[in-house]
């Protein structure tokens, strides 16, 4: 269980970190784009964070492996 809460640790770490990179640098072509991936991004790694502090699953892990 200790490993499962690292490594959704991790995860929300790198997805804030690609949001916060998105808002910062959007594309131009593709404004809207880029503001709409930076919102998703930013809420499935806040939420993995938040849900790695309080010992349960989260969004991400609820999906199930995809093909």
């Amino acid at each position: 269980m200790k490993m499962t809460r690292v490594f959704d640790s991790l995860l929300g770490v790198a997805f804030v970190a690609i949001a916060l990179y998105l808002l910062l640098r959007p594309h131009p072509s593709s404004l809207a784009g880029s503001l709409a991936a930076a919102l998703v991004l930013g809420v499935l790694g806040v939420d993995a964070l938040v849900s790695a502090l309080r010992s349960r699953r989260s969004l991400l892990s609820r999906i199930g492996p995809l093909p």
